[in-house]
């Protein structure tokens, strides 16, 4: 059982509304952490949009689950371990429907004493010199690997993890070392035994923090993974939301929070700050920077700061965060070691790195302007009247791009996982006139055609939509809808992530009467319908298959809905009637075969192809050697192999590439805005990707 925990927080679901509407259930007893997760499963079983028996099969899919999920590395549970869990393999289920937590609350006792257990462990090892000539090799686990036996393999597991992370800490010493001699500091000589020394040393510095960090994380995050871990028993996308965690999302999907703007993260008994929001109120300020920690913070109606020493960031962020207006005091220690207090206005900190962007492109025609739009995710700030919604913010830079007369344009959702699926419908429909987007079937068959009912057009030119393996969601349906009216080229990855699904969010309070004293319970996300396509077929598991394929690096991988845990399966439906004259995309064959023919003699391309079988070869290993001459062996090759690929995203190949006459006020207006700006210029003239759509587009046109 493969994760991809990375992909699952990249991949944001597509939602049809914030909350469901229902009737109050009756109250289970219990208290809060029993009312929780019987709330949360009574839900699942009412809404979900394929529900399924809470059996003995449920129940051991999902102790499998948890326990991949809390071990994957087989760095801390022994055979022993969980034998003493096997009892409770079947009786998930009866402890779900009871509100209990005797399995949990096993494995966090054991969670504990492996922590003691193993801590013990890496001090002994690393307390010694390792002996760097002798050693034979590391096959790494995962969570298809057994566990050790009994301590004393786990001990010599442990032996060879820790080796092989002071070996290659050594070996990138040593090279930073040799490459500082042609710098104007060059580091001092150091013999191995001494570099070995000075590893082991910052080794042990650096498990400190992270079994730190695994002791100090709250009993409720913890418990909210293993409840996450019976959701996921439904779909991939399903999930359990502590408030705290729905928070984040929301200010993730919005791209809106009042606080002031600054990221934080622990470091040993303090909070650090780890970057600072460019344009936020801390920024402005300019008191407050990276690596300042902070010791306090107090509150402008409060005469004394509360001391946040030993507390977790997420705790720290509430006492920080706050409305538009007021102020909060925090006394911070800078890097030299002065202390002093400085005070912040919060306001709203916008986050506009994933909002839609536009350039003029200089086309591969002659002659020709190509408008190039960026869409990073589906946003919508539902939250707000003035909030921001993608829909609107791509009409706007349409318009623009309109008027100035384009002979296309690019639409990029590379990487876009998806979004608001309202915005999605009505952004479709500026490239088309009325009709059916998307079809999105409920539980027990019921079926509703999302539609756009304006009949007017927002651009009726030469369309290119990027897109890749990480494209998902609400861009499957808007590349899939436009695929199937022929009104636009899917440029990119064989096909789309694949996630066909739409989920919606229950407050877990709203669903049972009274309780105030163990409210907030939480909030559950689960998939309530499944989209498909305007032809009939899901993007389910299959994603969107491109027209014209381009080759990427990460092609060779496997990636998408397929990999992660659970998914709901591939079905199709009746299509629906539709159709467009707006523009119909010409002799498609003609044009991927001149496109193949660009690939094959693009030098870039081919070196993306032969990049491709490396990234494969890398993500496929797990056995490394365990001495000093054979790491240095293995890291000497994978350095002389990257070596081919160095500088292969740095050619510029669109030299033409500008902005929109009427943004650049406001760009100029902004030193962090106008630094964005030129950085993302400058990755647009240097994108192959790019190149090739405008390439598609004078295809399109006839000008080449």
């Amino acid at each position: 059982m493969k994760k991809q925990g990375s992909l699952l927080f990249v991949v944001l679901l597509a939602v049809v509304g914030s909350f469901v509407a229902f009737r109050p259930a009756n109250v289970p007893p219990g208290d809060k952490e029993s009312l929780i997760i019987q709330t949360m499963m009574r839900n699942l079983q009412r809404f979900h949009y394929q529900p399924m028996e809470i059996d003995d099969a449920f129940s051991k899919r999902a102790f499998n689950y948890y326990l991949n999920d809390l071990d994957g590395a087989r760095l801390f549970f022994t055979q022993e371990d969980t034998k003493a869990f096997s009892p409770h393999e079947m009786q998930l289920d009866d402890q779900v429907n009871a509100g209990t937590y005797a399995f949990f609350d096993l494995v966090q006792e054991r969670w504990v004493a492996s922590l003691d257990k193993t801590e013990v462990f890496y001090k002994d090892i690393l307390s010694k010199p390792f002996n760097l000539k002798e050693g034979g090799e590391i096959t790494t686990r995962d969570d298809d690997s057994e566990w050790s036996t009994n301590d004393k393999k786990l001990r010599a597991y442990w032996e060879e993890y820790t080796k092989r992370d002071v070996l290659g800490q050594i070996v990138g010493k040593q090279n930073e070392i040799k490459a500082s001699k042609d710098s104007d500091e060059p580091m001092d000589d150091m013999s191995v035994e001494e570099i070995e020394i000075d590893v082991r040393g910052k080794t042990i510095e650096k498990y400190d923090k992270w079994f730190e960090r695994m002791r100090k994380s709250k009993l409720s995050s913890r418990r909210s993974q293993y409840l996450n871990g019976l959701t996921a028993m439904f779909d991939p996308h399903t999930s359990y939301y502590r408030p705290k965690d729905k928070e984040s999302f929301d200010i993730r999907f919005s791209g809106r929070l009042e606080g002031i703007g600054a990221t934080l993260t622990n470091q040993e008994s303090y909070t650090k700050i780890s970057s600072i929001v460019v344009g936020g109120p801390a920024w402005k300020a300019g008191e407050l920077h990276e690596d300042d920690l902070i010791m306090a913070v107090r509150q402008e109606k409060q005469e004394e700061a509360l001391d946040i020493k030993d507390m977790l960031v997420e705790d720290v962020v509430t006492h920080i965060r706050g409305d538009k207006g007021t102020t909060v005091h925090l006394k911070i220690k800078k890097p030299d070691g002065t202390i002093k207090e400085i005070s912040i206005v919060r306001d709203v900190v916008i986050v506009d790195a994933n909002y839609a962007k536009s350039l003029i492109l200089d086309g591969e025609g002659e002659g020709e302007k190509i408008g190039y739009i960026n869409l990073p995710s589906f946003y919508a700030d539902f939250q707000n009247e003035d909030g921001r919604f993608c829909s609107k913010d791509v009409k706007a830079e349409l318009e623009k791009l309109k008027d100035l007369e384009v002979d296309g344009i690019v639409l990029d959702l590379r990487n876009n996982g998806g979004g608001s699926l309202r915005d999605v419908v009505d952004m479709t429909g500026y490239f088309i006139p009325e009709g059916p987007v998307v079809q999105v079937d409920g539980r027990g068959g019921r079926k509703e055609v999302l539609s756009d009912k304006d009949p007017s057009v927002v651009y009726d030119g030469p369309l290119v939509v990027l897109v890749n393996q990480y494209s998902a969601s609400a861009s499957e349906i808007l590349a899939a809808a436009l695929q199937d009216y022929g009104r636009a080229v899917i440029v990119g990855s064989t096909s789309t992530f694949g996630k066909g699904t739409v989920q919606r969010f229950i407050d877990l309070d709203r669903t049972i009467p009274g309780r105030a004293d163990v409210k907030p319970l939480g909030t559950v996300k689960l998939t309530m319908q499944k989209f498909y396509r305007i032809n009939g077929g899901s993007t389910q598991l299959r994603g969107v298959e491109s027209d014209i394929v381009l080759p990427d690096s990460r092609s060779l991988l496997e990636t998408g809905e397929r990999q992660q845990t659970g998914p709901l399966a591939w079905t199709e439906i009746e299509p629906a009637v539709y159709g467009q004259d707006v523009y119909q995309v010409p002799f498609i064959e003609t044009l991927r075969e001149k496109s193949n023919n660009r690939v094959a003699d693009n030098a870039s391309f081919r070196r993306i192809i032969e990049n491709a079988k490396r990234v494969k070869r890398q993500r496929d290993k797990n056995t490394y050697p365990l001495t000093l001459s054979g790491y240095q062996a293995l890291d000497q090759k994978n350095k002389d192999e990257a070596k081919k690929f160095e500088g292969l995203y740095d050619l510029v190949v669109t030299e033409g590439v500008g902005n929109i006459e009427v943004d650049l006020e406001e760009i100029m207006s902004d030193e962090s805005k106008d630094k964005r700006n030129r950085e993302f210029k400058e990755n647009v003239s240097k994108d192959v990707y790019i190149e090739e759509a405008l390439n598609i587009i004078a295809d399109m046109r006839g000008t080449k």
